[in-house]
């Protein structure tokens, strides 16, 4: 167990705003910092971290709480992961009991991957430079490279020794049993049961998580048979999917940030050969064809993407294929096309650091320039193949969501080919219209979410949910107490007038229930006041996101308001005695109706005189109690 002490410490050392832009990169938007969602897919930022409270707030998504949270739910991770995570982040030191083999078997397995994963990353590690085949074959690969011993560590580069069962038996003798390493992906399973290695022979490029994890393996063969794959890698498992994946992120993601563009290439050498030219904003999709996700994730970081591609046919078309995907998920894009036979790996090492970042920089075209001067050669003196060319030029610009871009490119494209703009207009217009009727069609073709009778059913009865509107007015009441419980209403603290004043209300809603109820405990037995930075450290996930719900706003009244336009807005604060009032007879006049509505129920089915006439009485009292409390409130009761 780790100590409450340990974890206090870890608090107090972190900067919540500093924590999550290891993942995200957020902007400062007034006193708080905004970003799009890491949790959902979103054109518009709706990510709030507010620091003076030490939270965040994702409303695309509906998660919220504090840095522990956020890491837990961004990363996958358990609690104490997550303390593990951010004391080796801020350097408090956590004191925990050795793992044995008889504890290990009782982490969770999600936990044991990864465990299991680091060992493995050691292993290979280990190798590289303390065996004689390691040193002789797969260190030399890396030198050959020109990676320095800087970058060696930088990447964990590894190396794995020939051999059918090396590395498992190895782990096995170490605790970790059979099955885990199957679902890590570093043995194979044959069809008897039986397993092996999956890399042996080969150097070894772990992959890491946002956080730093190594979740995946992939490995490079030196030799030259050709019945075996140049590389391999690990397969999709609970902690590693690829489509989500981007070699070189972890290490590239502050230089990302940094200067506001990522440099996007093919294979695990080019991002290192990168790194060793001094140029760490770059990342990789490690072999596999680019995805939504991998976008996703540059996008968190930056808006702009420089495509490295190779100056070969393969290379070339590639590169067509991601900038077009890249343009779908509304980031800017740029090309680099390097001479023929030649990648970012041998062209970095051929030319130098300083030739190298000089050639980025003099060399990078937009798309359209890119595409144009493709196609322009292509269709040299074939007036058809020219045509389709600018249709798929075309093509691509009607793939970017922004309009204003997508006529800027249009405007770009008139000039670069001599086209008149109006016929790229058209020729746009034409495939949007197209592109929005078959989204149509596919949308009539969906079965309906809701039921024809569940449809009748709704709009034949118009009776209210009392019980929804009572929780409505709980949430109410929590949320003032979460944010004004150090004001006052008629001389006391508000936490103490809610308590007395709803004496007698039992809250409904079991969250909102718990929040009331910690707030009045503190105030019956004269404890130390509490506010929303309580539940924040210690409420669960639900109470916490419940929180950040009720004290984060997505929208402020700016100040110019009234320094430039004398308009001013009183703030919530200012009428707190007005609204504390109002939300106790609101929810007092809430609960009546709840109770006239029952009682009417039991008036209709009771049997027995003497109930009958006491249940009238009850009636006549509840229906005297909403007359005067509306009074109060100026509400016409049409009932």
């Amino acid at each position: 167990m780790i100590s409450r002490d340990t974890v206090e410490e870890i608090r107090n050392r972190i900067d919540i705003v500093d924590v999550i832009s290891d993942f995200v990169s957020l902007k400062k938007s007034g006193q708080n910092y905004k970003a799009l969602s890491p949790f959902a897919n979103e054109k518009t930022p709706s990510f709030f971290v507010v620091p003076a409270k030490g939270i965040f707030k994702d409303f695309s998504s509906g998660k919220g709480g504090d840095a522990f949270t956020f890491v837990m739910e961004h990363e996958k991770l358990s609690y104490a992961e997550t303390i593990k995570y951010l004391a080796k982040k801020y350097g408090v030191e956590i004191k925990e009991d050795r793992v044995t083999d008889e504890n290990r078997a009782e982490q969770s397995e999600r936990e044991g991957l990864y465990i299991l994963m680091n060992f493995a990353k050691d292993y290979y590690k280990n190798l590289l430079t303390n065996s004689e085949a390691g040193r002789g074959v797969g260190l030399s690969y890396f030198r050959e490279r020109g990676f320095n011993d800087r970058t060696l560590e930088k990447f964990e580069l590894g190396y794995a020794l020939e051999g059918w069962e090396n590395f498992s038996k190895d782990a096995v003798t170490k605790g970790y049993n059979k099955e885990l390493l199957d679902k890590a992906g570093l043995v194979v399973k044959k069809d008897d049961g039986s397993t092996y290695d999956r890399f042996r022979g080969r150097v070894i490029f772990p992959v890491h998580n946002m956080s730093g994890k190594v979740i995946a393996f992939g490995a490079r063969m030196l030799g030259k048979d050709k019945n075996q794959p140049k590389y391999i890698n690990s397969p999709e498992t609970d902690i590693y999917h690829k489509s989500d994946v981007l070699y070189g992120l972890y290490q590239a993601k502050n230089a990302i940030r940094q200067h506001d563009t990522c440099y996007l290439v093919e294979g695990y050498t080019d991002v290192i050969s990168l790194h060793q030219a001094d140029v760490e904003n770059v990342v990789s999709s490690s072999g596999t064809a680019l995805t939504e996700g991998q976008i996703k994730l540059i996008r968190r970081f930056t808006e702009n993407v420089t495509v490295l591609f190779d100056g070969d046919t393969a290379g070339i078309k590639a590169a067509l294929r991601g900038i077009d995907l890249i343009l779908k998920g509304g980031l800017n894009v740029r090309v680099v096309l390097f001479p023929d036979n030649e990648d970012p790996d041998s062209y970095s090492r051929k030319v130098g650091t300083t030739a190298f970042q000089k050639f980025l920089k003099e060399n990078t075209k937009d798309f359209v320039s890119f595409k144009a001067g493709l196609f322009a050669a292509e269709a040299a003196g074939d007036p058809i193949r020219k045509a389709d060319s600018i249709k798929e030029i075309v093509t691509s610009i009607s793939l970017i969501p922004d309009p204003v871009k997508r006529s800027v490119y249009i405007q770009e494209t008139s000039n670069l080919l001599k086209i008149s703009e109006s016929v790229l207009l058209t020729e746009l217009n034409k495939i949007l219209v197209t592109e929005r009727r078959k989204l149509a069609r596919e949308n009539l073709r969906e079965p309906s979410e809701v039921p024809a009778e569940m449809i009748e059913e709704k709009s034949v009865s118009s009776q209210i949910d009392m019980l929804a509107i009572i929780q409505n007015q709980e949430k109410e009441t929590v949320r003032l107490l979460l944010n004004y419980a150090d004001q006052h209403v008629n001389e006391n603290r508000l936490p103490t007038y809610f308590v007395n004043e709803l004496e007698d209300v039992e809250f409904t809603h079991p969250l909102y229930r718990e929040i009331y109820f910690e707030f009045k405990a503190a105030e019956l037995r004269e404890k130390e006041p509490i506010n929303s930075d309580f539940f924040i450290q210690h409420g669960t996930t639900e109470i916490k996101r419940i929180v950040t719900d009720l004290t984060v706003s997505r929208y402020q009244v700016s100040k110019h308001w009234g320094d430039k336009y004398n308009i001013f807005i009183p703030a919530e604060s200012d009428k707190i005695n007005e609204l504390a009032y109002g939300i106790v007879l609101h929810l007092k006049l809430r609960v009546i109706q709840k109770h006239l509505d029952d009682n009417l129920k039991l008036l209709k089915d009771v049997k027995d005189i003497e109930e009958e006439n006491r249940l009238l009485e009850f009636q006549k009292q509840l229906k005297s109690g909403e007359v005067e409390i509306s009074n109060f409130l100026g509400i016409v009761i049409a009932r």
